[in-house]
């Protein structure tokens, strides 16, 4: 059954950013294109690419002029600005974001469909693959093939956003294309990707789940996530280290905000939740910094205890407590893990 929004718009829009990908543009669009239905409209935008990625772009559009639509920015804006402008040139009654050098998966539309026409939530989050050009035996003990998004009810609709919050926050995997969200839900909760800054879904992503009213998950792998070198996670710098370890600080606001007007988010389960991921991003950061040459570590001394200060800022828990919470569920090496961190920072 084809299904269409309001007044014949697409139910779906597939969003793709596109810069200096000129090696992967292709399969990705077709990844899509293969499966999509005439419901389904794909918006691509070149951010100043300068390697062909662009004339790749046009070339896709011209062929399948019904389906794709071609986009531009003069100059690189970067990842953030892209998906904005992405956004609001959609059309679709759901957004996904794809990234440009990842692709869907086989029947992963079908599945989104199917799951729309039976539940009609807000939010649909899915798992993914981790895809490699050369997987080794240790990737696949690492069950590279199907990694988890979301720990909870599946394949349901819900309304519990403790649930949906907690089952984020737990598996910490926030990013854009594991989420299809609804062109309502991104309207109310008026968010934008945050430009100029590093791991902008962090930042981004639990403030939507935040505002839905419903979701589904659907415990299927419908992205395959490519690794490859040059990615933002492949390097660190100071700069990169510090948005992680604020990333999660307007999360914060809006969940103390929503706290004070809502007993039911005033939740044990949650706040450990929230202070194990904000304890995971400042790990990451403090990891990051160490990584730094000497001379930028000597130069910025004072980039530790605010890198604390952001940590004591998000997480709901005190470091006791959370340690003690880590006990009691048995995660022992996360414990001495963050133990051993927050005595060297005397945090403690």
């Amino acid at each position: 059954m084809l299904m269409t929004g309001d007044g014949g718009r697409p139910w779906l829009s597939v969003l793709i950013p596109v810069y200096n990908v000129a090696t992967y543009l292709r399969e990705c669009v077709e990844s899509v294109l293969v499966q999509a239905d005439r419901g389904v409209e794909i918006l691509l935008l070149d951010d100043g690419s300068t390697d062909g990625s662009e004339r790749i772009a046009a070339h896709l559009q011209t062929h399948w002029p019904q389906q794709i639509t071609l986009l531009r920015h003069a100059d690189n804006q970067g990842l953030s600005a892209a998906r904005n402008s992405l956004m609001a040139a959609a059309r679709g009654r759901y957004l996904w974001f794809l990234d440009s050098d990842d692709f869907l998966l086989p029947g992963a539309i079908g599945q989104l469909r199917a799951c729309i026409q039976s539940h009609a939530p807000e939010l649909v989050l899915c798992d993914f693959q981790m895809w490699r050009a050369r997987p080794r035996l240790k990737h696949r003990l690492r069950g590279e093939s199907h990694r988890r998004s979301f720990a909870g009810p599946a394949r349901q609709l819900a309304h519990d956003r403790v649930q949906l919050l907690r089952g984020l926050m737990l598996t910490g995997q926030m990013h854009a294309w594991s989420k299809i969200a609804s062109r309502t839900l991104w309207q109310r909760s008026g968010l934008q990707f945050p430009r100029g800054a590093y791991y902008e879904d962090m930042a981004t992503m639990p403030r939507l789940a935040l505002a839905a009213r419903s979701f589904a998950y659907v415990p299927e792998p419908w992205v395959a996530y490519r690794q490859r070198e040059g990615s933002i996670l492949s390097s660190t710098s100071l700069v990169k280290a510090s948005d992680l370890a604020s990333a999660l600080l307007a999360f914060s606001a809006d969940y103390q905000g929503h706290v004070a007007h809502d007993g039911v988010l005033r939740n044990a389960e949650l706040e450990f939740a929230i202070a194990h991921l904000a304890t995971r991003n400042f790990l990451g950061a403090m990891r990051a910094f160490s990584g730094l040459p000497p001379d930028q570590r000597r130069e910025n001394p004072q980039v530790p205890e605010q890198f604390l200060a952001y940590y004591q800022t998000i997480s709901p828990l005190a470091p006791r407590a959370l340690l003690r919470a880590y006990l009691r569920r048995g995660w022992w090496l996360r414990y001495w893990k963050v133990r051993g961190w927050l005595q060297t920072m005397k945090a403690l």
